[in-house]
């Protein structure tokens, strides 16, 4: 396994030899998932954010990538394309990007991971519609049921903003129709692990829809990873040691069986390949004697190829484990 450059360690342990202690390896399988990051454009700025995403960042996904990511996709026994960023709606070709993997009869799901606010950012009144014309199914980050933390880490007035939003979607019957999904990601407000998923859920059903008349699918617990702004934010307060001993101390032997990188093919906006999003970030590319891009690669061969570890990954095992689509073990 290729390893990325140590995190602070304050136990000596390091997560490969982790791995090998329980007799566990990491290889992909079959790629069911296509993560495309189109960018870091987004209108905010959120402290847990591990793209480091921000309204004057300048790494957009450019036309000609999309058509060659697109040309790659025809060929590829793929069925969920995850559109992230940044915000992806932001980039100009987000439109044309959906309305071209709509036509592909192999992509069965689209999602959009939404920021919620971006739908009433000036210039996006179309949002709402497009997502419901096109049956995108929405991840949306939510990080508490009340302002108080929700501001506190992605700005102030975010939480109100968030809510008329949820409150649009309603209205077009996103998370209270089957085909038009909606769901929720929260990640902890500090150094802490993510509470029991199915207790968490059970409460943001509860307070959003006593208080705001507002209905969704499902909650997806994601701890938070300890790089990009959250990593900053952490060594800022003296805190980097002491939460990279909490992750390691929690390392989860079952969490690694779900682990998205085992399925999950992630690819950069400059059509970079790795095994996630989170190495993407810390810039892990697929090497062979080059660095790979995702045109060098046979869809048919990506199996059971070793998966690129760092000390990150303490994040993605830790208690209940984390991905993408929440906690991995119960």
């Amino acid at each position: 396994m290729t390893l990325a450059p140590n995190l602070d360690r304050p136990t000596g342990q390091t997560f490969s030899r982790t791995l090998a202690s329980h007799g566990l390896t990491l290889q992909r399988s079959r790629t069911q998932i296509f993560q495309l990051n189109v960018g870091k454009l987004c209108d905010l700025t959120c402290v847990h954010c591990h793209v480091n995403a921000g309204p004057k960042r300048k790494e957009i996904i450019a036309r000609a990538t999309v058509d060659r990511i697109l040309d790659w996709l025809v060929n590829a026994n793929i069925s969920t394309v995850d559109l992230t960023g940044g915000a992806p709606e932001m980039v100009p070709d987000f439109r044309y990007l959906v309305e071209r993997l709509r036509q592909m009869p192999q992509i069965e799901t689209i999602i959009d991971r939404c920021n919620l606010t971006i739908l009433f950012e000036p210039g996006f009144q179309w949002l709402a519609e497009f997502l419901v014309t096109n049956r995108l199914n929405i991840v949306a980050s939510m990080p508490c049921y009340g302002p108080k933390n929700v501001d506190a880490q992605r700005g102030d007035g975010v939480f109100d903003l968030s809510i008329r939003s949820l409150q649009l979607l309603n209205s077009f019957g996103y998370g209270r129709k089957p085909d038009l999904v909606l769901d929720l990601v929260y990640n902890p407000n500090g150094d802490f692990l993510p509470a029991d998923q199915a207790e968490l859920e059970a409460d943001y059903k509860r307070e959003l829809k006593k208080h705001f008349d507002i209905d969704f699918h499902r909650l997806y617990t994601i701890t938070n990873m300890p790089i990009g702004r959250f990593a900053s934010w952490l060594k800022h307060s003296g805190k980097l040691s002491t939460y990279m001993e909490l992750l390691v101390e929690a390392f989860n032997p079952a969490s690694v069986a779900g682990l998205m990188c085992r399925n999950t093919l992630s690819v950069g906006w400059r059509g970079e390949v790795y095994d996630c999003d989170f190495n993407q970030q810390l810039g892990m590319q697929w090497k062979e004697a080059t660095p790979l891009y995702l045109w060098d690669l046979n869809p048919e061969q990506l199996s059971e190829r070793p998966i690129a570890v760092g000390n990150h990954c303490f994040g993605c095992t830790a208690g209940s484990g984390s991905s993408c689509s929440g906690a991995l073990v119960s």
